[in-house]
Order: structure tokens, then sequence, then C-alpha cells
């Protein structure tokens, strides 16, 4: 048995469709600037999220499709991964505890002249926890918090309520709420 729920996953769907397609990459980049996102993916597979049903998977298929503005190339791919793991352990719990995509995906609304060094990632109290977690995966959670453990075994406690502000999703993800 796998330690990995996220791999024993995949192996059950392997199991259950016979096969399991090949991951998608990323095209090669072109001249495209900083701040406009990436080119595209590229895969065989007719829906990347089929497996994740409802607000969750719509918002993670639309996050896979484009880079949010302001949010860095590395963070935005290392979110993708973190949101499928995420989902393939919790999205029925998740569900049945109330959060929502904006809870797990969201991001901080930019100001209309943002600072050359603004990042959306810059204000925790408007960040969905897929994003924060950055490699690290939820141990525990309830209706108004996530326990995130590291590989060193510390812990994080991550509290979606009682937060200043919530900011819209993201550029494309605004319809999604």
């Amino acid at each position: 048995m796998s330690a990995n729920p996220y791999l024993e996953k995949l192996h059950a769907l392997k199991a259950k469709k016979g096969h399991l397609s090949l991951p998608s990459e990323l095209t090669k980049p072109t001249e495209v600037p900083e701040r406009e996102g990436f080119v595209g993916f590229v895969s065989d597979r007719s829906s990347p999220f089929s497996d994740f049903g409802g607000a969750f998977g719509r918002t993670l298929a639309a996050l896979e499709s484009r880079r949010p503005n302001l949010v860095p190339p590395a963070r935005w791919q290392r979110a993708i991964e973190d949101g499928r793991a995420f989902l393939a352990k919790w999205v029925g719990q998740a569900e049945a505890l109330g959060w929502s995509a904006r809870d797990l995906f969201g991001l901080h609304q930019p100001p209309t002249k943002p600072h050359p060094t603004y990042t959306r990632l810059s204000r925790y109290d408007a960040t969905g926890l897929i994003w924060l977690l950055d490699g690290r995966w939820v141990a525990a959670l309830s209706e108004d918090r996530a326990a995130i453990q590291s590989p060193s075994g510390n812990v994080t406690i991550y509290r979606k309520l009682n937060k200043p502000a919530l900011g819209p999703l993201g550029d494309s993800l605004d319809a999604l709420q």
C-alpha cells in the first residue's frame, strides 16, 4: 500500500480505465512578457479533471488553462500540482464541510497600478489554501481550518474564516463564485 494518497488515486484510475495517459506538459515558451501568462498545455486528454466535478474541478481546470496575472510561473505550476493532490484526497470532505472554490483557490485583487515587485500571493489574508501549500500537504481538514504538514513534520494551521479581505478567485476565474 502506497503512503501517498494521490498515487493511490492514480492507480485506482488506471485500474478503472485500463490505462492512464501521460500528464500534460507545458508548451515551449515564446516571446511573451512575464505578466501575460503562459502559452498553453499540450495534452491528449479531453478533460484534464474529469474526476473532479463541481466548482472545485472547474476552478482547477480554469487555473490550469491560464496563469493568473501577477503570480510567478513556478508558484502557479506548484499550485496546480497541489490542487490536484488536495482534491484527490479531500474533495468530498471539503464540499461537505462547506469549503468554497474561493477558500481553496482565492487570490488577492491586485491594485490598479501594482508595484513591479508586487505578487498576488503577498496577502495571506486573501490567499486560498492551495496557494499556501507550496509542496506541503493537508493532514486534517475541518469546517474552518486545515492543518498543513511539511516534510519535516511541522504543522501550520490555515484558518479560512475571520480574514479581513477576500479578493476574487483570479483573472479568468471570477465566474466560478
